[in-house]
């Protein structure tokens, strides 16, 4: 296959897409992922993007900053930043295959240097800037990194790292580092080296780790860059789009959603970079900057709902969430204020989206829909083995998804284990209704049994985040002598409101209320809910908790009904 049959390939996939974009069951039926032989996401899209005169001077990137400031960048000028950075890489010593670890946060120098890595072959390693020192140890030894790409305020960090890395800093070079400003002279032309195949690594993610050490992930010039087709559908994107993401730089859903989603429709990429959450910032920003497309993780959607929402003129036509599943609460006020409903979707670190809720279509509350285009997902019953209608969401691998990874580096048994018996494994357990839409249920390692009943914490947590005292909650199995196990809350509150008992009983009496007799919430604690630093609520920290004031250990202090 010749490397203008693979880019013909790739964008006959979109406009099959853009064509359907409403039309799911045709879409669904009739989509095919591309074949791709060679194919260079950076060079063979954006920069041919960029020399259309046209399609060129579009804004690709637009930062807004907390102070009120901002910048923009079309394509053109990313192409040709990236351009000079791949050069300056060059010359410092990046070679194709090198991996690179990039921690940067919501600046122009991080799409540039992303660009400038998949132009020259290299493999990028994407960082959080909330790592310390023993994260990074982990990523450059277990990540294999020869070079990095930080900002200058987070160099220190690596002073405790030693080893035989290219060490480069963006905003000024301390001693021993190479000073990023120094791309600004070099060629705006780039010339590659060679041919990119569409299996060459380009990205290794390591996961968020809400139960065990993050695994590394491995994603392709195809895995990624083109399996992302699936992502734009389910958001709708399109040209002209302007697409706000509220993510952080390092986890894989700032690449899906503020990068190669929005970017291959050619969509204008939004970041608010603010050091904080600010609900009326992003809700003034919505609207000055006439947002199309807004996607946030449920923590932001929680908060947005406790400000006015009703208050914007322009709401986004297009609005999405994902991250972890939605409550049905948010999505109801969302509605009732924009008039447009959340979309919710379903994806992981080692995929792009498998499930979501596609523009066009009827959405069921609480279904995070059905699968998308060039997914073909199975519920596997985990005692059987067999197809059933409530089970781990698994992903057939008769016709391998393109946006599924490579596997786990460096863990065959590990990637073995999630591929097993025909099937990826999500380690997600969902239900399917009559009409085909999906249901989640959570983590197959949260579901817990209660008096012999299965219980879901996210149907749990679904209605206790309904009582206006709950800004968030997660529910694990607390043993008991009895039953086994009995469902905990763990709450955290509201502004407004008091950690008392009385707050406690309501809470308590209100789920009682709303919940059938087997799910009915024994024991509540006002915490702290502890997460991953992506986000993701650590279950597995709180039901160790538990177990281990079961042995013996003085239990805190703790609410019952």
């Amino acid at each position: 296959m010749a490397a203008g049959d693979s880019v013909q390939a790739f964008y006959a996939a979109r406009g099959f897409l853009f064509a359907h974009r409403d039309d799911y069951d045709t879409a669904y039926r009739d989509f095919r992922w591309p074949e791709l032989d060679t194919f260079n996401w950076a060079l063979d899209h954006i920069d041919a993007v960029a020399a259309d005169p046209v399609r060129g001077a579009r804004r690709a990137l637009w930062i807004v900053e907390q102070d009120g400031s901002e910048a923009y960048w079309t394509f053109a000028e990313l192409a040709e930043r990236s351009n000079r950075v791949a050069n300056s890489l060059r010359e410092w010593g990046v070679q194709r295959g090198d991996r690179i670890v990039l921690m940067l946060g919501n600046q122009v120098e991080l799409w540039e240097t992303l660009l400038a890595a998949m132009k020259l072959g290299a493999v990028v390693i994407p960082a959080t800037t909330q790592l310390r020192a023993a994260d990074l140890r982990d990523r450059l030894d277990r990540g294999g990194a020869r070079h990095v790409v930080v900002a200058a305020s987070a160099t220190d960090a690596f002073a405790e790292l030693p080893g035989d890395y290219t060490r480069i800093a963006v905003g000024g070079a301390p001693e021993g580092w190479l000073d990023y400003a120094e791309t600004e002279t070099s060629a705006a032309a780039f010339t590659p080296d060679g041919v990119t195949r569409a299996a060459d690594p380009l990205l290794l993610y390591f996961t968020s780790g809400t139960t065990a050490r993050p695994k590394l992930v491995e994603h392709t010039h195809a895995s990624y860059p083109v399996g992302h087709l699936s992502t734009m559908y389910w958001i709708g994107l399109e040209p002209g789009d302007v697409h706000l993401n509220i993510s952080s730089p390092g986890w894989a859903k700032h690449a899906w959603s503020n990068f190669f989603a929005p970017l291959t429709a050619e969509a204008c990429v939004l970041v608010m970079n603010f050091a904080r959450f600010d609900a009326a910032g992003v809700l003034e920003v919505l609207d000055r900057c006439r947002v199309t497309s807004f996607c946030a993780p449920p923590t932001v959607w929680r908060m947005l709902i406790q400000a006015d929402l009703s208050g914007l003129p322009h709401p986004p036509a297009k609005v999405v969430g994902a991250g972890e599943p939605l409550n049905p609460e948010v999505i109801e006020q969302v509605e009732r204020a924009w008039g447009v409903r959340i979309r919710d979707g379903f994806g992981q670190t080692e995929t792009t989206v498998q499930i979501a809720n596609t523009p066009g279509q009827p959405v069921k509350p609480g279904s995070m829909g059905r699968p998308v285009p060039g997914y073909t997902v199975a519920l596997i019953d985990q005692s059987t083995g067999a197809p059933a209608e409530e089970g781990e969401i698994c992903l057939e691998l008769k016709e391998r998804p393109l946006g599924l990874m490579v596997g786990y580096a460096g863990d065959a048994e590990l990637t073995a284990g999630a591929t097993a018996d025909g099937y990826y494994h999500t380690g997600d357990v969902g239900k399917r209704d009559a009409d085909g839409y999906i249901t989640y249920v959570g983590r197959a390692d949260d579901v817990f049994k209660a008096s012999d009943y299965r219980i879901s914490p996210f149907e749990l947590e679904s209605v206790l985040i309904e009582h206006p005292a709950v800004a968030e909650a997660a529910v694990v199995p607390s043993p008991d002598a009895l039953r086994l196990a009995v469902p905990k809350a763990f709450v955290v509150l509201a502004a407004g409101y008091e950690a008392s008992a009385d707050t406690a009983r309501s809470i308590l009496e209100f789920a009682r209320d709303n919940l059938a007799p087997y799910q009915r919430i024994r024991r509540l604690e006002f915490a702290e809910l502890p997460k991953t630093i992506s986000g993701k609520i650590r279950r597995v920290e709180l039901r160790g908790r538990e177990t281990t004031r079961s042995e013996g250990q003085a239990p805190a202090e703790e609410f019952t009904l």
